[in-house]
């Protein structure tokens, strides 16, 4: 793994380029020029005992992106995946994310390393803040943390999640690094479209959480008879969507068939007309905590 100096305020007008081949999965180039695969493999809500076991299947399957964090308690786990899988570590992009009571710069500082720890490395793919808890947490302090992290190598990115674009101004302001990746619930329901496109005008890529809005969007009419149409699974035609708009996605899975699933998405494409129909699905429908007001912080 590369190392790359951080980010400045030049770049945040950046595109995050595809760099895709057919039949294999894309990657985005982020803002400081690392490729992340946009689409992984979350281990949110995998018991910590199951965990293992799920990411060596993903492996299996051809996933290279895995999606963990402090707060999900399953990090060691996932190493532990990766070990047993056989495959390459160094061809695995990993992220996690910084839990809401390590805020401020020296616990971050201490969270970051027990997380390499865990993750048995000396470098992350990519870190995250994963809450702003704008009125009990301190994000600043946890940002200049994870710099500190990315200009000594130990991330070769850092981010944020659930960050709202008065947060991301904030830390404009405040700061030097622009955040490489901004995870949000994103589905159609909450296509989430203005804050998407606050991202790409700063260089800032997105991630999609709970892509299909915790499974009811699979039983919508329009996403039914465009994936009966196209002869593909509703949750591929919802995850394909994501993939055209650009966002990185790591659905959860804990069948081995539905990780297969969840991974065929590059045979076929959505139509102009296709996209256009799940894009009037946006209702606001948003699923998770609001990150204005979300402050919940573990014991």
């Amino acid at each position: 793994m590369g190392t790359y100096p951080p980010t400045d305020r030049r770049v945040r007008e950046r595109t995050c380029a595809p760099v895709a081949q057919p039949n294999t999965v894309p990657t985005l180039t982020l803002n400081n020029g690392v490729e992340i695969p946009q689409l992984g493999f979350g281990v949110f809500q995998i018991d910590p005992a199951d965990t293992s076991a799920a990411v060596q299947q993903a492996l299996s399957v051809g996933y290279r992106h895995i999606d963990t964090a402090q707060m999900y308690g399953n990090e060691a786990e996932v190493a532990e995946g990766i070990a047993e899988s056989g495959v390459d570590p160094s061809t695995i992009f990993v992220t996690s994310k910084i839990n809401n009571n390590s805020h401020g710069y020296d616990a971050t500082r201490r969270s970051f390393a027990e997380t390499l720890d865990k993750l048995r490395t000396e470098q992350i793919d990519l870190i995250l803040i994963h809450w702003p808890l704008p009125t009990v947490g301190d994000f600043l302090g946890t940002w200049r943390a994870l710099e500190q992290e990315y200009a000594d190598g130990r991330a070769r990115a850092i981010g944020v999640s659930n960050f709202q674009p008065g947060h991301l101004q904030k830390l404009f302001e405040e700061s030097t690094v622009v955040p490489a990746v901004n995870q949000i619930e994103v589905h159609p329901y909450f296509a989430q479209t203005g804050l998407r496109e606050f991202d790409a005008q700063h260089g800032i890529a997105t991630e999609g959480w709970s892509p299909i809005a915790q499974g009811d969007v699979l039983d919508d009419p329009v996403v039914g008879a465009i994936a009966k149409r196209i002869g593909k699974s509703p949750a591929q035609v919802v995850l394909r969507w994501h993939i055209q708009n650009g966002v990185i996605v790591f659905p959860k899975a804990s069948s081995a068939e539905r990780m297969t699933e969840n991974f065929e998405l590059f045979d076929f494409s959505l139509e102009p007309a296709d996209m256009a129909e799940i894009n009037a699905l946006d209702r606001d429908g948003r699923r998770g905590p609001n990150p204005d007001t979300f402050d919940y912080v573990p014991d």
